[in-house]
Formats: C-alpha cells, sequence, structure tokens
C-alpha cells in the first residue's frame, strides 16, 4: 500500500508552506505519528507527522521549495519490496491511487488540530485520543513536550496530557518535573527598556539585508501581507489619548524586583479596561458580532530576522500580575525560537503595539484581522504640564492611540475605553497588583 504525505494546512490563513527539511531520507523507517519533515508556516517552524508506519519511499517536494496546502510531499508505502514501485510512480508524476481511502483528506480534520497551526500536525493522531495523551495505544506529545522529556528523564506513559485532546505539551512536562519550559529554549530575547512603558523586548540589532539584490517573499511574510490587505477592508477609524503614567512607573519601581515586567502592567490595564467595556472587545463577522467571554490580550513582537507576531496573554483580565510576567517572558522566548502554539498566537481578541521602546510619540497601528482594535503606545516622557490651578509642573505622559473596526465600535465606545484606561494608570494602578 501507498501512502501520500500531505502539506497540510497549519493555519486558517495557509494557502501554502515552505518546506525547511526532511528528517527522514527515502528508504528509512517511519513509525506511525513519527516527524517526517518540517514546515515553514506563516507562524512557525512545523513538525509534520506520518499518518502511517511503514518506509518513506520518495520525496516529492524538496527542503526549500514550496507547495500548496493538500499537495503530496512524498509517498510512504508499508513494506520495503514496495519501495520501487512508489519510486517508479514518483518519476512517472503520479501520486498514490490508495490516497484518498488510506489516508484522511487534509482538509477534514478536526478544526482544533488545524485552526491555525500547531507544533504537530494533529490531523490523523488526536482524534482518537483518549485523554491521557494515548491514542490506539500511542503516545501523543508534541515535539518539543517529547524533547523536553527526554532532557528532563520523564516518562511520557506517565503523564496526563492537558492539550487538545488530552496531547501532551510542554507545560505537562513542566509540572511534572518541577522546572521551566523555557530551560529547553536557546534563543535569547533582549530585554525592556526600563526609562518607560514598553510591552515588547527592544530588538537590540536591525536585520542584514541583500542590498540590490531582489528575494522572494518567505511563507511568514506572506502570510502578514495577506493580513496586511485583508486588514485594509475593514473600515476603521482612530482615537487618541495621552496618559499620564507617574502613578504606573512608581509602581513599577516597587514590584520590578519580583519580576514584573511593564509589558504585563500595561495589559493589565488595558484588560482590565476591556472587562469594562466589552463592545471594544468584540469582533466583526459575516454572520455578525462576536461578543467574547475571555479578554485576551495580544502583543506585537518584532521577530530577529523580520516581521512581527503576536503572542497572546490569555484571561489577562484574571490572571495575577506575576504570573502574567513569568507567562509573558516564557511567550517571547518561545515566539522568537518559533516554538508557539496555535492558541498561543492566534486566540486575541485584542492588541497592544508599542514604538514608544523606539523614542516613537505617536503613531498608528493596523487593525489585525478578527479584532475589533488595537492600541498603539507611544514612549512615556517628562512633560511640562499645567494643572486646574494653571500652575505649571512637569509629569510623566504617554500618547495612546486606539484603532477601532467602525462595523463593531463607534466613537464614544472608543472613548470611553481610553477614559478609563487612563483612570485605571492615572488613579488606580495599585489595582493592577490585586
Amino acid at each position: 500500500m501507498i501512502y501520500d504525505i500531505f502539506m497540510p494546512a497549519l493555519s486558517s490563513t495557509m494557502t501554502e508552506g515552505k518546506i525547511v527539511s526532511w528528517t527522514k531520507s527515502p528508504g528509512d523507517k517511519v513509525e506511525k505519528g513519527e516527524t517526517v519533515l518540517v514546515v515553514e508556516s506563516d507562524k512557525a517552524d512545523m513538525d509534520v507527522e506520518s499518518f502511517n508506519e511503514g518506509y518513506l519511499a520518495a520525496i516529492l517536494v524538496p527542503a526549500g521549495e514550496e507547495a500548496p496546502v493538500g499537495a503530496t510531499l512524498g509517498l510512504v508505502v508499508e513494506t520495503e519490496a514496495e519501495i520501487a514501485e512508489a519510486q517508479a510512480k514518483a518519476g512517472s508524476g503520479g501520486g498514490s491511487s490508495a490516497a484518498p481511502t488510506a489516508t484522511p483528506a487534509p482538509q477534514q480534520p478536526e478544526p482544533v488540530a488545524i485552526a491555525s497551526g500547531t507544533t504537530t500536525t494533529e490531523t490523523a493522531s488526536v482524534p482518537s485520543s483518549n485523554g491521557n495523551g494515548k491514542s490506539s495505544g500511542r503516545i501523543i506529545a508534541s515535539p518539543r513536550a517529547k524533547k523536553l522529556a527526554k532532557e528532563l528523564k520523564v516518562d511520557l506513559a506517565t503523564i496526563a496530557g492537558t492539550g487538545p485532546h488530552g496531547r501532551i505539551v510542554a507545560a505537562d512536562i513542566e509540572s511534572t518535573a518541577g522546572k521551566p519550559v523555557t530551560a529547553s529554549i536557546a534563543a535569547p530575547s533582549a530585554p525592556a527598556p526600563k526609562t518607560f512603558p514598553a510591552p515588547t523586548p527592544t530588538v537590540t540589532s536591525t536585520p542584514s539585508v541583500p542590498v540590490g539584490q531582489t528575494v522572494p517573499l518567505t511563507t511568514f511574510q506572506k502570510a502578514l501581507v495577506q493580513n496586511m490587505v485583508a486588514a485594509m477592508a475593514a473600515p476603521t477609524f482612530r482615537v487618541g489619548y495621552t496618559i499620564t503614567t507617574d502613578g504606573l512607573d512608581q509602581l513599577y519601581k516597587q514590584i520590578k524586583g519580583k519580576g514584573v515586567t511593564m509589558t504585563a502592567l500595561l495589559a493589565k490595564a488595558v484588560a482590565l479596561a476591556l472587562k469594562k467595556h466589552p463592545i471594544v472587545n468584540a469582533s466583526y463577522t459575516d454572520q455578525g458580532i462576536i461578543y467574547h467571554k475571555d479578554v485576551n490580550i495580544a502583543l506585537a513582537v518584532a521577530m530577529p530576522d523580520g516581521g512581527l507576531i503576536t503572542p497572546v496573554l490569555q484571561n489577562a483580565d484574571q490572571v495575577d500580575i506575576y504570573s502574567l510576567s513569568r507567562r509573558w517572558k516564557e511567550l517571547v522566548e518561545r515566539a522568537r525560537a518559533k516554538q508557539l502554539q496555535p492558541e498561543e498566537y492566534s486566540t486575541g481578541t485584542f492588541t497592544i503595539s508599542n514604538l514608544g521602546m523606539f523614542g516613537v510619540d505617536r503613531f498608528d497601528a493596523i487593525l489585525p484581522p478578527g479584532q475589533g482594535g488595537i492600541l498603539a503606545v507611544g514612549a512615556s516622557r517628562p512633560q511640562v504640564v499645567a494643572n486646574e490651578e494653571g500652575l505649571i509642573g512637569t509629569k510623566r505622559q504617554m500618547a495612546v492611540n486606539v484603532t477601532c473596526d467602525h462595523r463593531v465600535i463607534y466613537g464614544a465606545h472608543a472613548a470611553a475605553f481610553l477614559k478609563d484606561l487612563a483612570v485605571i494608570i492615572e488613579e488606580n494602578a495599585q489595582s493592577l497588583t490585586m
């Protein structure tokens, strides 16, 4: 029997992917669920697993080339005797006639598995999981969880997975071993400046570019272009506000020694304001307006090699500031290592983008597809201001500018949201630690 290895739909916007590398060579033994290649999706490098046990007979799309979603990338056979037959079919340009019946159609896996990309394609193994990280007797675990388990000498068979359909994820290994997941991540994360609020770590160097050359877009860049073009179709408007940050700065000085980041403080403040204004946390669809029950704050992070990604602090209004800070540090490290799970970058209900770390006073942010608003945060600077009595003094202030989808949010809604955000930061900063 000959089986096809398909290009999976690793995200809702993905139309094609690039083969980063093959982990198996023709003739190699392949176990069911074993990683056979790595695909560059629109958000991260993803491991693609084999649906079947057997032998890799042929590679149809070599490393470095791109293929559309659903295309056949390689062939797997059940026995070594079938390798020559499969290679002959590959050489003649023919695919496997058995693939439609022997392998699930790539466009029909459960939505959880392919909603927005995943570190491993779960379309074959996840649906039959029994909730203990096992499917048909086989342990279901992400590649990162497997690697971490090996490093920390944890037996996967003893782990109860908390991922989709009982899949074992890295956090499960962390809780069992009592060690932070970030210990296995080698990618460094540059610290954020401490002189003003900065929701994202500073990029310390500008990526080198091949001046004078035309370089094809990466899969990541193509997806970003598609998202931005789609975003321009939404009718948007912008509302600005100047917020005094003296109270926030003072709070940050008091608790930064406990690992609290300014990013987490800003995310918490925005989340609390959104809780009071659920319409600003809503989003438009052709079926109607979605009023999200969770407040998930996405924060734009610049990637070292260009582009950006938006890791998500889920339920930011409910998580304490110390846990939120630890979570953010971990997300940034794994984002730059291209190790985020789909729910960690695709579930945002509202986004914060900060260029204040570069000294930018104010700017307009582009509305992300699927969200109702995005907040652009400028630099916090000492400003000479006059109080209500006309006395002159100095205060630290930052300019924020919210971009809204006018199909969901109106000007009065945006203004009320910004006013309450200012009240939280200026008059009730201590509430961020509660």
